[in-house]
C-alpha cells in the first residue's frame, strides 16, 4: 500500500481533546521500510516533523507548522514461551487496550492493571504509562527504534530507556531524536497479581489468585467510573502527575487535615494525589471558556464546551497556582503541550 500523505491536516481525530488544529501535512505508514523512506524525503525538505500516537497525551497550542508522523505497525509476534515467562513483540501502532486485552485473554500477567489506558503501544513505552502501582517499564524488555536524522535502527534495553515516574530518556535526553517502531515485552505466564491499589484490593478476598482478566476487568470498571470516555468528553486523561515531596512537607499538611491520602516511596519521600490536593483546592467543576475540571475527578480537564488550547492551558495554570499557593507544591503536567 502507499504512503498515505495528507496535507493541511484536521488533527481533530488525532487528539484525546478533540482540539481541531491542522497540521501542514500528516504521513501514516504501515512498515519500517516506509518510515524510512518517508524520513529520508523530510530530511531533504528541512520540514519539522512530530511522531504521535493516539494523541492521548498532546495539548496542541496552536496549528501544527510542520509533519505529523504515524505509526500503523499493528504486528503482534510471540517470541518464546516458558512455564514462567512469555516473551511479545508488538508493533508500535497496536492500541494499547488491544493489546491488554489479548495478554489477559491468554491469562499473561504483566499488564492487566494498565487496561483501558488510552493510546498506543510506541506512545506507552515513550510515556512510561502506569496505573494502579503498576508502571508499563515493569514488563518491557527492549524497545526498538529508528534515529531520526539518520534512519538507523537502534534498540534500548529497558535500562537504556532510563525510566521514571512517567519519564524516560525519549521524553528527555532523546526527545525527538528516536522513533519507536516495537516494544518488546515480557509477562508472566503464572499468577502475579498487584492488587494493593484502592478499590482493587477487594479482590484480595477471593480464594484464588483473580486471573488476568478478572483484573482487567475490575481496572476498567474503576476506570470508567471516575473517568470520562474519551469519544464522549474530550481530555487526556490525568493531567498532572501526583508529585513527591519531602516527608516534612507531607507531615505539615498532615497537621491540617485527617487523612491525607498518601502512598510512602521510602523513609524520606511521599507521593500525594495530585487530585486531592486540586479537590482540597475547590476545583473540582471549576471551568474557563469551554475547559473545565471534571467533576468525577479533578485530576481530568475536559473539552466541555468547544475548548480552545488556550482555554485548556490557562485553566491547568489556574490549577496549578492554586496548588501552589495553598500547599506550597508544584504540580507538574503529564500533558505534552504541542507549540
Amino acid at each position: 500500500m502507499a504512503i498515505t500523505i495528507k496535507e493541511n491536516y484536521s488533527l481533530i481525530g488525532h487528539n484525546t481533546f478533540k482540539i481541531d488544529v491542522k497540521a501542514t501535512q500528516f504521513i501514516n505508514y504501515e512498515n519500517i521500510d516506509e518510515l524510512l523512506k518517508v524520513l529520508d524525503d523530510l530530511r531533504k525538505s528541512n520540514k519539522r516533523i512530530l511522531h504521535i500516537g493516539c494523541g492521548s497525551n498532546l495539548l496542541f497550542l496552536n496549528d501544527f507548522d510542520g509533519t505529523i508522523l504515524h505509526s500503523d505497525i499493528k504486528d503482534i509476534n510471540y517470541i518464546s514461551h516458558d512455564k514462567h515467562e512469555i516473551v511479545v513483540k508488538v508493533g508500535a501502532g497496536v492500541i494499547w487496550d488491544n493489546f491488554c486485552h489479548e495478554m489477559a485473554h491468554n491469562n499473561y500477567y504483566g499488564c492487566e492493571n494498565l487496561s483501558h489506558i488510552p493510546g498506543e503501544v510506541g506512545a506507552a513505552a515513550v510515556q512510561n504509562i502506569g496505573a494502579y502501582g503498576v508502571e508499563v517499564e515493569s514488563i518491557i524488555r527492549e524497545v526498538e527504534t529508528i534515529e531520526t536524522a539518520t534512519g538507523k535502527p537502534r534498540v534500548f534495553s529497558r535500562a537504556e530507556c532510563e525510566y521514571g515516574y512517567r519519564d524516560s530518556i525519549f521524553k528527555n535526553k532523546l526527545k525527538g531524536q528516536y522513533i519507536v517502531t516495537a516494544v518488546t515485552f515480557t509477562l508472566s505466564t503464572t499468577p502475579v497479581a498487584h492488587l494493593d491499589y484502592g478499590q482493587l484490593q477487594e479482590l484480595k478476598t477471593l480464594p484464588t489468585t483473580p486471573s488476568a482478566m478478572e483484573i482487567r476487568n475490575a481496572v476498567i470498571n474503576i476506570r470508567k467510573s471516575k473517568l470520562p470516555e474519551p469519544d464522549e468528553l474530550g481530555s487526556a486523561g490525568s493531567f498532572f502527575k501526583n508529585p513527591v515531596v519531602d516527608i516534612d512537607v507531607f507531615r505539615n499538611i498532615a497537621k491540617n487535615y485527617n487523612n491525607v491520602p498518601h502512598y510512602m516511596l521510602n523513609d524520606c519521600q511521599v507521593k500525594i494525589p495530585a487530585a486531592w490536593l486540586i479537590d482540597m483546592c475547590g476545583m473540582k467543576g471549576k471551568s474557563m471558556g469551554g475547559a473545565a475540571v471534571y467533576d468525577k475527578q479533578p485530576l481530568i480537564i475536559v473539552n466541555k464546551n468547544h475548548a480552545t488550547p488556550a482555554h485548556i492551558a490557562a485553566l491547568a495554570s489556574l490549577i496549578q497556582q492554586n496548588v501552589y499557593k495553598k500547599f506550597n507544591i508544584h504540580i507538574e503536567p503529564e500533558v505534552n503541550y504541542i507549540y
